[in-house]
This record gives structure tokens, sequence and C-alpha cells, in this order.
């Protein structure tokens, strides 16, 4: 099964359209990271609130037969840095032994990890017509808690311990919610000492990859292996950038020319296939409307054979 991500304002008739002619199945909208996460998350919820969007999602899911999915950095959305001020024990420790507002949280403090999961549960059902698959992510560039807790165990096996409190909660909603533990950054060494829970499955995003060479020449591919056989092949998901235009601008607008790699796509599909992943997706940002108007139109035709 094939999926694109794009930005929550690059939708359109037309994408939903292009993507749906091509053999796309998934449609995930991902608000934009770093430090703009919150507020980008909170702007697409406003988005879900008007008739105007969620007309674009209906059509989406009910003439063009897409799923849709959203997947974003909520880690500040799910923990509100405004709690610093009164529980900073709920916050990431620095390397000088504070505690810090900024990037995630302490990921042992067990009521911190309380609060987060009802906050997941409550956000989930905003989410209008999502599939029961949620993507609650870390913060971009995330760093780990220096507490003594958060150093007994890896970056890996701290965020696997969330992601179980979170899907667990979520179980309890929609006993069919599954939730992704998302192998990128300091995540991609899989974890060692903390299992999966009912419902977790394995989400790899290879975002240091080179571009120019094939997945199968990669160096993450011990790592993509290793973390095949902590969450097995069901429901497992490729989070690539093949048509990450965002990436390839630099995050920066206005957009560059795009040109997919057909050659590299299609042998990357090939390659993911033959490792057991179920869905295959990619990032397709920065190719809205704003991208036709200076370089015309989209080439996803390797990702949708």
């Amino acid at each position: 099964m094939h999926g694109l991500l794009i930005h929550p304002g690059e939708l359109t008739k037309k994408w939903i359209d292009r993507m749906a002619d091509a053999g796309v199945r998934v449609l995930g909208l991902h608000p934009e990271g770093g430090k703009q996460a919150i507020d980008s998350l909170n702007n697409l919820l406003r988005l879900l609130e008007t008739e105007e969007y969620r007309a674009l999602i209906d059509y989406a899911i009910d003439v063009r037969g897409l799923e849709i999915e959203y997947e974003f950095h909520a880690a500040g959305w799910l923990l509100s840095r405004e709690l610093f001020d009164t529980h900073p024990e709920y916050f990431r420790m620095d390397e000088n032994g504070e505690r810090v507002r900024e990037i995630d949280f302490c990921l042992s403090n067990t009521e911190a990890i309380d609060v987060i999961a009802e906050n997941a549960a409550a956000l989930a059902k905003r989410l209008y017509r999502s599939a029961p698959r949620y993507y609650f992510w870390l913060d971009d560039n995330s760093k780990p808690c220096g507490c003594e807790l958060c150093r007994a165990i890896s970056p890996s096996d701290a965020q696997l311990k969330v992601m179980n409190a979170i899907v667990t909660r979520l179980r309890r909603d929609d006993p069919s919610a599954t939730l992704a533990y998302l192998a990128y950054q300091n995540f991609i060494v899989p974890p060692k000492t903390v299992k999966p829970a009912d419902g977790i499955f394995l989400e790899f995003a290879p975002i240091k990859r080179d571009m120019n060479r094939p997945a199968s020449e990669g160096a993450e591919l011990d790592n993509v292996r290793e973390l095949l056989a902590v969450f097995g092949t069901q429901n497992s998901k490729v989070l690539e950038y093949w048509y990450d235009n965002s990436l390839f601008s630099k995050w920066k607008k206005p957009p560059k020319q795009f040109k997919a790699n057909n050659e590299l796509i299609r042998g990357d599909l090939d390659f993911y296939c033959r490792l057991g992943f179920e869905v295959i997706a990619s990032f397709a940002c920065f190719l809205g409307d704003d991208y036709e108007e200076l370089w015309g139109d989209v080439d996803i035709g390797a990702f949708g054979e």
C-alpha cells in the first residue's frame, strides 16, 4: 500500500485526484515540524473544524477511495510547555543537570506520561475521519533527557515506553487503534529492553540517507533489519523522502524546481517490498499550488505504479 504526505495547506481536489489516479491509497496530512510544530498542529485542528476542509477530506474518502492519516511532531502539544512553571520535573534535563522547557519531556516521569496519554486520546478524537493508525511523534531534532532514570535506558527504549502508554490509552476508546514507533534520528537504533505493546507498529524514516544512492546501499541497513526483528512486519511502514521538496528546498519558500528520480524510486520500492514492509510512503511537501505556478505539474508516476 502506497501513501503520500503533504502539508495541510497544500491539500486540493487536484492533489487528491492525482494520488487516486496514480494508485496511491493513503493521503497523509503532515503539519510542519521544527519550532512551529505546535502552531502548525493547532492550525490543522482549526482547518478540520471548517466545512470547506472537511468537504475535501470527504471527497478523498467517499469519492476517490483514499484513507486519511495525520502525522506530526506532537510532543509540545501533548505536554503543554506551560506546565513547566508548576511541574518542571515533567520536562527534560539538559547536559548541565537543569530542567528545560524546550524539546520533548522527561521520558521516565510517569505522571507526565499519564498526562501525555490522556491528551493523545483527546487529540485522536479531533482528527477528522482518520484511519485508526496514529502518528504522535516526539519533537523534531529530539534530545535525550539527562535525568538518572532516562540515562539508564536508550532513547529508543524511552520513546517506546511512552508510545506503549499512548497506544494502551487509545485502545480504551478504540480497540483497533494502532500507533507508530518512529525510527528516526536518535531513535533509528532499535530498542533493546522495552518491548512493543499490542498496537505498536514500526515506521522507518531514514532522513539521513543519501538520496543519490539506492536504499539497499544505505548505512541504515543493519538498523532496519533489527527494527523489523523487534517490531515485526505487520503494519510496518517506510516513510521516505523521494518527493519531499521541502527537504530539497531546505524548508524555505519559494520551492525549488523538483524532478523525481524515478529509477531510484522504483529500485527502492522493490527493496522495501522484499524486506517485508506493508506500507511504503513518502513526504511530498512543497509541491502545492505555489510550486505548480512556478514549475508546472508534479510527477508521481513511479510511485503510483
